[in-house]
């Protein structure tokens, strides 16, 4: 039975880091979503623009199949530029990701869900609203696909945002620490929520997107706090894991 990963935000999550790089992560156990069906992973694994490139999911993914001795299929979701509103429950983005879920929850267990979200959000006018806005998104997504236990991990806006030359551009990111301090709220408060901090994280060059090395610790860390929270989900995993086996009679890949 496959282990997946439900992957969903905006371009930092679709992954733009350049793939000359970094050296190309080569499992035989990682699998990708593509029209229903679990083919071998490649890059780039969440292909929403010509620009996708390393994902920082790749690194999870990697460190999850060596632990678990499993394999693990990504389902890419995430769309550059999208912005709260859009990924709104009920509205295309939604939906969309829900509908690849329900496919992929066929075949395999949703074990994490990975948000990196924001940039979009960043604004003096749009800040204060995004913990509310998030939450109802989040637990829109649980309830929908049954998520209640499943570790959904939250990752930070990078400090490279401000720093970019053109005051035009810092100004529209000029909140974002406000964005930071409000998915750190949410893993406070929300059941199986976790925060992945990105301190210490360099862009690619366009003071937006990590850089691919940055994604390969990006994904790291997303694993490290995966892992704080697997202990309260691993019996969820257990049973719906044997459910699904039992159910669909497939064996492991």
């Amino acid at each position: 039975m496959v282990h997946s990963v439900l992957l969903i935000g905006q371009s930092n999550m679709a992954g733009r880091g350049f793939v000359s790089e970094v050296p190309p992560i080569v499992s035989k156990r990682l699998f990708v979503l593509r029209n229903g069906l679990w083919r071998q992973m490649y890059v780039p694994v969440n292909a929403d623009r010509a620009t996708s490139g390393i994902n920082l999911a790749e690194s999870f993914a990697d460190l999850y199949t060596r632990d678990h001795d499993v394999s693990v299929g990504l389902i890419p979701c995430a769309d550059g530029g999208s912005c709260l509103d859009q990924w709104a429950e009920g509205g295309i983005l939604f939906d969309h990701a829900c509908y690849m879920a329900e496919l992929a929850s066929r075949t395999s267990t949703i074990v994490a869900v990975l948000w990196h979200q924001g940039e979009s959000d960043a604004s003096a006018e749009k800040a204060p609203l995004y913990e509310e806005k998030l939450r109802a998104i989040l637990n829109a997504f649980r309830k929908r696909l049954g998520l209640e236990n499943v570790p959904f991990l939250l990752g930070g806006l990078g400090d490279f945002l401000v720093e970019n030359p053109d005051p035009v551009r810092c100004e529209k990111f000029r909140d974002y620490q406000k964005v930071n301090l409000a998915l750190q709220r949410l893993a406070e408060t929300e059941k199986a929520t976790g925060f992945v901090s990105a301190e210490g994280l360099v862009d690619n060059g366009d003071f937006l997107h990590f850089s691919a090395p940055s994604l390969r610790t990006f994904g790291q860390r997303y694993y490290e706090a995966f892992l704080k929270l697997e202990d309260k989900n691993r019996a969820f995993v257990e049973k719906t894991t044997a459910d699904a086996a039992i159910k669909s009679g497939l064996e492991n890949l």
